[in-house]
């Protein structure tokens, strides 16, 4: 193994794949984006080149981190990836048959919980939940300051416990998922609903005239013009994320949730609106400390620092 100080992080969405490197003092000198391919063979070969053009960059590797969005084994085994159709992947395995270097693999949204523990928003900070809202809906718990992962690696899948056993099919194959309202893919199926229903026609003129390609973006769009149909799926949207902030709350008793995701750009639409709704569904919401609600301090590149950072101090999956 090399001993050069530095290591990457390489955090593999639901649409894209952002890898970074960092030096000894974390920070990022180096960062790479590509689009995330389908399929098991597409996808090692996606992070092969990555990683190849990371080693490249930087002189030599200490590590590689890999964050996935999906159930990750201890062993580096990804169990169950429904965004991107993949399971039983032994990618850990995989990547080092391929690489001459340590790989580190784990869940996505626990790289970008372990980030922000070390370098972002929850320093300091004993228990918490992490959601990143992208394509689906990632989940991180922090017990203690630390990442909980279970006891085979595959704890933090909030966004698919079932909220609606009639609700739409999810991608993990069960139906009413809370991933399949609270999440990027959840804002696009309520967007589409309310264009079918003729409640709108700026979100279909946004979208070229064609609902297929309605998307969340133009709701938020819509929605800062003013169309209120848009600000009606945002308060949809609100009203199902805030179930899911309340589950947590009932179950873990966070001091603070974490927000990451494409989505938290647009932050300031949501925000009241979600808070309305959870003070209305908290489990002893009057009698109960306000909660913390904080969007990642660390942006897009959680993930990747995350995975990056869990690299260099891996033995035993250390933070």
């Amino acid at each position: 193994m090399t001993n050069t100080g530095f290591t990457a992080g390489i955090d593999v969405g639901g649409t894209k794949c952002l890898a970074v490197i960092i030096d000894p003092d974390n920070n990022i000198v180096a960062e790479s984006r590509v689009p995330t391919p389908r399929g098991a063979t597409a996808l090692i070969d996606m992070v092969e080149a990555v990683a190849v053009e990371l080693i490249e960059l930087s002189g030599g590797l200490d590590g590689i981190g890999v964050g996935v969005p999906g159930q990750m084994d201890l062993s580096g085994r990804m169990a169950f990836a429904p965004n991107l159709d993949l399971g039983d992947l032994p990618i850990q395995q995989l990547l080092e048959d391929r690489l001459e270097v340590e790989i580190v693999i784990d869940n996505e949204a626990n790289c970008a919980a372990a980030a922000e523990l070390q370098l972002g928003v929850a320093r300091g900070v004993s228990d918490a939940v992490l959601i990143t809202l992208g394509t689906g809906f990632g989940n991180a718990i922090i017990v203690n300051g630390d990442v909980s992962r279970g006891a085979f690696g595959m704890a933090g899948e909030l966004g698919h416990t079932v909220v609606n056993p009639s609700g739409p099919e999810c991608g993990c194959g069960n139906r009413g998922c809370l991933e399949c309202y609270a999440s990027g893919s959840g804002l696009q199926w309520m967007a589409r609903e309310a264009v079918e229903r003729g409640e709108t026609t700026r979100l279909l003129a946004l979208a070229g005239g064609d609902i297929e390609n309605v998307r969340g973006e133009h709701v938020t769009r819509a929605a800062r013009d003013g169309d209120k149909a848009a600000i009606g799926v945002i308060d949809r949207f609100s009203w199902w994320l805030a179930l899911g902030l309340a589950n947590a709350v009932a179950i873990l008793d966070p001091e603070m949730v974490i927000l990451g995701g494409g989505l938290v750009t647009d932050w300031d639409l949501f925000e009241g609106r979600v808070r309305s709704h959870y003070d209305k569904m908290v489990l002893a919401g009057p009698y109960r400390p306000p909660l913390r609600i904080e969007p990642v301090a660390l942006g897009e590149r959680a993930g990747a620092l995350g995975a990056a950072l869990s690299a260099r101090v891996h033995k035993g999956f250390a933070n």
